[in-house]
């Protein structure tokens, strides 16, 4: 019986991903491979449940719970870091309860996934440091010469250094120094470790909040600028945001003859000639939507200033505060423009668009290090911390080497 089900799972399967593409098709703003990726778990998770009414066991339920407490935070609260901690603790337990269910069924398909898994996880632990160290090298070469040398471009080319210097000094220094100074210089290497566990955390939290699926039902789509080239043309990272916002113009006018008005959010920079709304305004036009679909916001200097001043004319425009709205900006910027919605209060969700790959690792350091400063108490407490505790180990090695 047990090898008739998995046929059948796996032909169910099969024929959900053939149906969600076509299924999705109109709707060009809708990700459908979150669909396929939702499907797939879907089928797995049947396919485990079954497992284990074989063995008249109920152990799925403790990764379940752990699932349906991410999900509960989640959709109460989208924008709290704290769900990418959530989601990877269901991670770990999740792991670790198909690694006992292998070891009680043997199944083939969990041995093939284990397998899988563990060729990944050894060259990881293999080759892992080096392979980061490498890919960003060859990213940070890759962004300066499309990109420019500015500050901003090379967060991936410091890291690497910065990286590199850091396993010199620990190799030579675990050499040269006494036992009591090596515990001292293990402060850096332990604010690392906490400082990763964050971005990954917070890179999580980010991938998730991007596949956001809003309604057709939106009165709104803001339109965060970013900069203007020679102070007056639409760069393509804001073309792409303002294409995405047309995108969902058009998907939401064909499903209920209902567009959304498009809000330009911009001012004018102290290099540029117009502000970023205008011309972005005009970007749109010239793609095909009509002027009165379109408004223009052009005071705001920052994102935080876009989603304040856009809630006002959005509010004078509907005619009081019960509008539908959503926000467009690159994919990288998603979670943290959230952010800054919450903090004007404004309710709205944000679909992201489409970043160059070689763009991206620069980018979400540069939004980590945003989230940091937003956060930066909190940080210094945590990292005053680890300094303490390094120190009154250094302190009592110390005692100890001296007294012997």
């Amino acid at each position: 019986m047990g090898n008739y089900f998995s046929i059948i799972i796996g032909l169910i399967y099969l024929i959900g991903v053939f149906i969600i593409p076509k299924w999705r098709k109109k709707k060009v703003t809708q990700n459908w491979k979150f669909f396929e990726l939702l499907w797939f778990s879907l089928c797995f998770i049947v396919y485990v449940i079954f497992l284990e009414i074989q063995l008249h066991t109920y152990y799925f339920l403790i990764p379940s719970s752990f699932l349906l407490f991410f999900l509960f935070c989640y959709f109460k609260e989208k924008l709290r870091l704290i769900n990418g901690l959530f989601f990877n603790l269901f991670l770990v337990v999740g792991m670790t309860y198909l690694g006992v269910l292998l070891v009680r069924t043997m199944n083939p398909l969990l041995i093939i996934l284990a397998g899988i898994t563990g060729v990944v996880l050894l060259l990881l632990l293999l080759i892992g440091l080096y392979a980061l160290l490498a890919f960003l090298y060859w990213n940070a070469i890759v962004v300066m010469r499309k990109e420019g040398h500015s500050l901003a471009n090379l967060l991936t080319l410091l890291l690497a250094i910065g990286l590199t210097a850091f396993l010199i000094f620990n190799y030579y220094s675990a050499r040269i120094l006494p036992q009591w100074a090596s515990l001292l210089f293990g402060i850096l290497p332990f604010i690392m470790f906490y400082f990763s566990i964050v971005f990954y955390n917070f890179l999580t939290i980010s991938i998730i909040y991007q596949f956001n699926q809003p309604k057709y039902e939106q009165d709104f789509i803001i339109v965060l600028g970013s900069g203007l080239i020679d102070g007056k043309t639409v760069p393509p990272l804001l073309g792409k945001r303002i294409e995405k916002a047309i995108q969902f113009y058009q998907a939401q006018s064909n499903a209920t003859l209902n567009p959304p008005k498009i809000l330009m959010s911009g001012g004018k920079g102290d290099d540029e000639h117009i502000a970023e709304s205008i011309a972005m305004k005009q970007y749109a036009i010239e793609k095909g939507i009509p002027e009165e679909a379109i408004l223009v916001e052009t005071n705001s200097k920052n994102t935080l200033e876009n989603m304040r001043f856009s809630k006002e004319i959005m509010e004078q425009d509907f005619g009081g505060t019960g509008f539908q709205a959503i926000f467009t900006t690159n994919n990288f910027h998603l979670f943290r423009a959230g952010l800054f919605a919450k903090m004007a209060n404004l309710k709205a969700d944000g679909i992201g668009a489409r970043t160059a790959f070689y763009f991206l690792p620069n980018a979400f350091l540069r939004e980590f290090i945003a989230i940091v400063m937003m956060h930066k108490r909190r940080h210094i407490i945590v990292c005053g911390l680890i300094a303490l505790m390094m120190i009154l180990f250094a302190l009592a090695e110390f005692f100890l080497v001296t007294h012997r």
